[in-house]
């Protein structure tokens, strides 16, 4: 037994001194074994190598597995209050926002006042309504552009037609293995868009730029003659933290790239993820040296155009916090684009813009083209180490989760991006199309090695349409008809109807539009209309329906009493729309005409008739129309209505443009004749001085 214990021992040495040296693909093995082979009445001997191995994954980004692993290690009773924060991050990694909230409250009454198990808490009682209502962003994996290793961090070049990213995919450089991950080494490689604007399968960049060691994470000058990106040795041997390097663009070249000295003497500190500015005079970068607020921080530098570093400041507690930042890119002046673990989020490293309020982000602010940082696998190690470990440090450790510091310039507004750029894996390395809501970005989600892969986003435009006709009296289009839309947002537009009427053009959300149609012969119409601000297409329809001038328009729902002609309460609708549209046009005189059925004498009938066209000028001067713009006229059984396409389209028994005589009426069916009389029972009104108000 006692030679079992000690070789166990012997074995626990080895694996920790790989995990010392970060070595956690070689670790992760050593520590498998040792656990299978543990016995299981040595719980405590368990506990510590279950908790070593679940640091161990962490590191790799294995959360399912780390999971696993700490919550053997909490059974075993492993006593290290630090575990139940580490537990809960890689719950809340999963996705399982229940257990993580539960480990994180569990942490947070050994340590209230810890400020990234707050943020935790907060980030999962948030992240299950962001899943339940995703943005509008839609999000694919990009096949062409990925292997079955990892790739991450793309970014475009100033000209948009090259996109650049870093992968440790076969076709990279050197033979060695990472010992961290197991893979190769990152090189940057690129695509390129061909004629119709499709991209390419991507390949390695064939010059100076790549070598065995670790490269990515490339930023453009705007330019295009400068690239900045982040190196990291691979040798084991020589414990060395990730830098960044610049290469020249010489004949379509890249150069060989030599270091960027940002800090005098500083060789212990991590300088990655370089992000320049639109003007090219400032340098946003990520390090974990001296004087930030925990983790690693993003800054800036102000350089000249020689690269020298004319001074350095932090990016302050807005921005910065006791986790991770990192990846920053610069989409213009005021945006600033980056991953954070200390931010509350979905899990893992989630994507977040800040818009600066009161400060200038990129200088002169230019467009941003260049610019995102990278992570890698030996040494720029987003997620694993090396230099800068994105989500944790490898071989430089974790800084801890306090500690103040940096000098606050500005405010910033911080905002997560949410579902479904964010997941609850790591989200990270975003870029944007010079134009429009569209780009890529990077994650791990849905790959159980915890490999990065690219994937494209897009916003899908939110579409709001105005389209109506514009026809007449009687439902026939009117084509060649004038519409113009003014806005309030002062666009102006025009447009001819169609054939069928019809016009239609976009509009955008939280408008209010003035409409007017206007066609000769007719008065001009108006009509408002206030869009949603609201982001969901939506489609309206505003149709015109023109009034001719010396031609009749019938009033319809005009009732009078029985063989009276006293208006029936019910009239009162149609009749406040005629005294709506005099008040409108206040220039023009109508005529008011009334007509009776066949019934009753001539002369009763024209008495009757005048008698109720009397009644409506009444009703109208009554509501304050002028006298002198009105006059009645009663033509009684005299003027029998002429079918119409609207009325023979309602009743199959009238064909378009006959006379509702007398004589033609008793052709009909009782019921039909019914109709026919109450066809003819008609009143109307007629511009008869359209001088104003029309073309």
């Amino acid at each position: 037994m006692w030679l079992l214990l000690s070789c166990d021992q012997a074995k626990l040495t080895v694996a920790r001194e790989q995990y010392l040296r970060g070595e956690y693909h070689a670790a992760s093995e050593t520590y498998r074994k040792l656990y299978r082979n543990a016995s299981r009445e040595e719980q405590a001997q368990r506990g510590i190598i279950a908790f070593e191995m679940a640091e161990n994954y962490r590191k790799l980004n294995q959360s399912s597995r780390a999971v696993a692993a700490y919550s053997n290690a909490i059974r075993y009773g492993y006593p290290d209050t630090i575990m139940y924060l580490h537990y809960a991050r890689m719950l809340h990694r999963e996705g399982n926002y229940g257990a993580a909230a539960e480990a994180y409250r569990r942490f947070l009454a050994f340590k209230p006042d810890d400020l990234l198990a707050l943020s935790g808490l907060r980030g999962v009682e948030q992240a299950k309504g962001w899943s339940e209502n995703p943005t509008r962003y839609s999000v694919e994996r990009m096949g062409l552009l990925n292997s079955n290793r990892g790739e991450f961090s793309p970014m475009f070049s100033p000209d948009g037609d090259r996109l650049y990213f870093a992968s440790s995919r076969e076709e990279a450089l050197g033979e060695e293995k990472s010992v961290i991950t197991g893979m190769k080494y990152n090189d940057l490689f690129r695509s390129v868009k061909n004629v119709h604007g499709e991209w390419q399968r991507p390949e390695r960049l064939d010059s100076g730029v790549n070598t065995g060691d670790d490269e990515g994470t490339p930023s453009f000058s705007p330019d295009g003659e400068w690239m900045y990106y982040t190196f990291s040795g691979a040798d084991p041997g020589k414990p060395t933290t990730a830098k960044i390097y610049l290469s020249r663009r010489v004949n379509g070249r890249w150069s060989k790239g030599h270091p960027l000295e940002i800090v005098k003497d500083d060789s212990l500190s991590v300088f990655a993820h370089p992000a320049i500015s639109p003007s090219g005079h400032w340098l946003y970068f990520v390090s974990d040296m001296p004087g930030g607020y925990g983790g690693k921080d993003i800054w800036r530098a102000a350089i000249r155009n020689n690269h020298e570093i004319l001074s350095l400041e932090n990016l302050g507690p807005d921005i910065n916090t006791a986790g991770d930042e990192l990846f920053p890119y610069l989409r213009n002046d005021t945006a600033l684009y980056f991953s954070s673990d200390g931010h509350p989020g979905m899990g893992g490293l989630d994507l977040f813009v800040g818009i600066a309020a009161g400060r200038r982000t990129g200088g002169r602010g230019d467009r941003v083209i260049g610019g995102l940082g990278g992570r890698g696998t030996g040494g720029l190690g987003g997620r694993e180490t090396g230099g800068l470990g994105g989500r944790e440090t490898g071989r430089l450790g974790d800084r801890g989760t306090g500690g103040l510091g940096g000098e606050v310039k500005g405010e910033w507004r911080v905002r997560n991006l949410q579902s479904p750029l964010n997941s609850s894996a790591d989200d990270f390395g975003i870029t944007f199309e010079q134009k429009g809501e569209k780009g890529f970005f990077s994650s791990n989600r849905n790959d159980v090695r915890g490999y990065d892969h690219i994937y494209s986003f897009v916003y899908p435009e939110v579409i709001a349409w105005i389209e109506g006709f514009v026809v007449d009296p009687e439902d026939e289009f009117i084509p060649g008809a004038i519409v113009t839309a003014v806005g309030s947002d002062g666009s102006q537009l025009r447009f001819v109807t169609g054939k069928e009427g019809e016009y239609r053009f976009k509009a955008a959300r939280g408008v209010d539009y003035l409409l007017m149609a206007s066609v000769d012969g007719f008065l001009n119409q108006k009509q408002k209309l206030s869009t949603d601000p609201v982001e969901k297409d939506t489609l309206y329809y505003v149709d015109f329906e023109m009034i001719p001038y010396n031609k009749p328009v019938i009033l319809e729902n005009i009732f009078y009493d029985f063989d009276r002609a006293t208006l029936r309460p019910e009239s009162k609708e149609e009749l406040d729309q005629l005294i709506t549209m005099l008040n409108e046009y206040p220039s023009i005189t109508i005529e008011l005409a009334a007509h009776t059925d066949r019934k009753g004498s001539d002369e009763y009938n024209l008495d009757l008739s005048l008698r109720r066209a009397q009644s409506v000028v009444n009703y109208l001067i009554a509501h304050g129309i002028d006298p002198r713009r009105l006059s009645a006229h009663g033509f009684g059984k005299t003027r029998p209505a002429k079918v119409t396409k609207k009325i023979a389209g309602q009743f199959d028994f009238f064909e378009e443009g006959y006379l509702l005589t007398e004589k033609f009426i008793e052709t009909l069916t009782t019921d039909q004749q019914g109709i026919a009389d109450q066809i003819n029972r008609r009143t109307s009104f007629e511009v008869i001085d359209p001088a104003s108000g029309l073309h």
